[in-house]
């Protein structure tokens, strides 16, 4: 069984190494590709104040927050659903240094002695997107996720919305594999056996340019030549073939 949880924190501010902490939590859980609905979610009293940015980015009120409960009385609560987890976080060194910060209040150890790892959606996304905007709303606009509801930050929205953005961004992965293994069923292949693909049945579809394109190639392939002095590789080749 592979069980993962997305995982998103909001917090008083920026620095775990400068007194800040968790104010919210929320946790989504996915079992084989599929989401469960057995979700996690708490406002936590930070015993502290909360940074005025931070607050313009979730809009937890220290009002608001003054009666929840402390991470300290939820503790054995997140751990117990986090545990033996892989655990899918978007911009995971953000919330796990959190998240370390507080279970050393706590006497727990780390985050990662209790879970089977983690996976880092923000570097998946810049090695997938490379040069673009890879924050949340970003993911969720390029990959046709609805997010018009995220006003602001919250925990378990965002979660909620990782989990659909990192099932969209490994979705080919995952048909590649499942088509691997129907293959290795219906051929009775042993587990770990390699598979011979016969590659001539596929036909790739040949998209001929319309007339205006070919001479817009045409002309383009004539200004190169001419900057380079007549060494454009491609002439060379059309005239061979």
């Amino acid at each position: 069984m592979s069980r993962q949880i997305f995982l998103d924190t909001e917090t008083t501010g920026l620095s775990p190494d400068a007194g800040d902490r968790i104010v919210e939590i929320g946790c989504v859980e996915m079992v084989n590709r599929r989401l469960t609905g057995r979700h996690l979610h708490f406002y936590i009293n930070p015993e502290r104040p909360n940074n005025e940015e931070a607050v313009r980015v979730h809009g937890l009120t220290d009002e608001f927050l003054s009666d929840k409960p402390t991470f300290a009385a939820l503790v054995d609560e997140i751990l117990e659903y986090c545990a033996g987890a892989e655990i899918i976080i978007h911009n995971a060194a953000f919330d796990v240094g959190f998240l370390d910060a507080e279970l050393a209040r706590c006497g727990k150890g780390k985050f990662g002695d209790h879970i089977s790892g983690v996976i880092d959606t923000l570097l998946m996304a810049r090695e997938m997107f490379p040069g673009k905007s890879n924050n949340l709303d970003a993911l969720c606009r390029r990959l046709e996720v609805d997010n018009s509801h995220r006003t602001l930050h919250g925990a378990l929205m965002d979660a909620e919305l990782l989990a659909e953005v990192y099932i969209n961004m490994t979705r080919g992965q995952d048909a590649l594999l499942m088509d691997v293994e129907d293959d290795n069923a219906a051929t009775g292949a042993a587990g770990g056996d390699a598979i011979s693909v016969d590659l001539s049945s596929f036909q790739l579809p040949v998209i001929q340019p319309s007339q205006q394109e070919a001479e817009d190639f045409a002309k383009a392939l004539q200004d190169l030549d001419k900057a380079s002095g007549g060494k454009t590789l491609w002439t060379a080749i059309q005239n061979v073939l």
